[in-house]
């Protein structure tokens, strides 16, 4: 599903914003869609093959969700089976909107295969994970990879792993990301999108955890070609990832918002658009005369004058007018003609 009719690349993060209801999972997908997001993206995960049983919890789920639970035990909590993303992939066909859902581990890379994906989503988690980045990029499919927590040395250190097996940097996109949850706004670093660039893959972009939609927009406006934001069905809801999260007029609104930027960006030539062709006339001046001439008067400052409409003599003609002789009268305020 590569975009013929935008540039940008809009993923809906539904991420495990269902708490591992299927019906709520459902909803999200139709949401995104309703939305015209041109991607709703889960993730797949076994809990166990990802989280060990003495792995801490971040701060900022420590916050959303308590100490009490291990963060083992929170994300089998929100995980839904293995068996559900086929029937999430098939409501997306339903829906119009493509399905994406980045696995956490080899055993759910599996279990994505069969599905169809047009890319390959890597958290910024596994760019250090060598044995994850092999077998995706053994594929040879396209591949986003995320960058949050990353070096730009370590996201090229990543890339030839990439490149090493099997899948071109040309087929992979590099999303910025700083990873906390919310991303203060003097930790964002759009110009970081800059610094990706220099690695020569097929596109850089945006992974936002900001609150609000205007981080993404700016992402756009500077040249994202792939924005991701994460989408819930109700910012109230337990777990770690609702509170960092759009709810669905958001979602719609940036989305909206993107789209228009991405019209406003336009093909960078500089030339007279034809919605604005017809003011030329209203907005310009031409030279008139600033009195009654009579016929063989000269030209000069006393009786000619810059005034609108265009159309007529150009002003920046005023040095060829001033001295040349009127072969006719003109009234005050016309046109003067040569």
């Amino acid at each position: 599903m590569c975009r013929k009719d935008n540039n940008i690349i809009i993923i809906a993060e539904a991420g495990v914003n269902h708490n591992a209801s299927m019906e709520r999972a459902r909803e999200m997908v139709r949401c995104a869609a309703r939305a015209g997001a041109d991607y709703v993206k889960f993730q797949t995960a076994v809990p166990e093959l990802v989280i060990s049983s003495i792995a801490p919890k971040a701060e900022y789920q420590k916050e959303t969700t308590g100490t009490e639970e291990s963060q083992l035990d929170m994300c089998r909590a929100i995980h839904l089976p293995l068996s559900a993303y086929a029937e999430l992939a098939a409501l997306c066909r339903e829906e119009g909107i493509g399905f994406m859902s980045t696995p956490f581990d080899l055993v759910s890379i599996d279990t994505l295969v069969p599905l169809g994906m047009d890319y390959w989503k890597i958290p910024s988690g596994e760019i250090t994970n060598l044995p994850y980045l092999r077998k995706i990029a053994r594929r040879g499919e396209r591949i986003i990879l995320s960058t949050g927590m990353s070096t730009l040395a370590e996201v090229e250190s990543a890339l030839e792993v990439i490149e090493a097996n099997g899948t071109p940097r040309s087929d992979v996109w590099l999303l910025h990301c700083t990873t906390q949850y919310p991303t203060p706004m003097e930790d964002v670093n759009l110009r970081a999108m800059d610094a990706l660039r220099t690695l020569g893959t097929a596109g850089v972009g945006y992974s936002d955890h900001t609150l609000g939609i205007e981080v993404p927009v700016a992402a756009a406006a500077l040249g994202a070609t792939v924005i991701e934001k994460h989408f819930t069905l109700d910012k109230s809801l337990p777990g770690p990832d609702h509170r960092a999260s759009l709810d669905p007029a958001e979602l719609e609104a940036m989305v909206k918002a993107v789209r228009n930027i991405e019209k406003a960006l336009g093909t960078g030539l500089k030339e007279v658009r034809e919605t604005e062709r017809g003011n030329i006339t209203v907005a310009r001046k031409s030279i008139v005369a600033a009195r009654d001439i009579t016929a063989g008067e000269i030209f000069d400052e006393s009786n000619i004058t810059v005034k609108r409409p265009g159309g007529g003599i150009s002003p920046m003609e005023w040095d060829n007018v001033i001295g040349r002789t009127a072969t006719r009268d003109f009234a005050y305020d016309t046109l003067i003609e040569l």
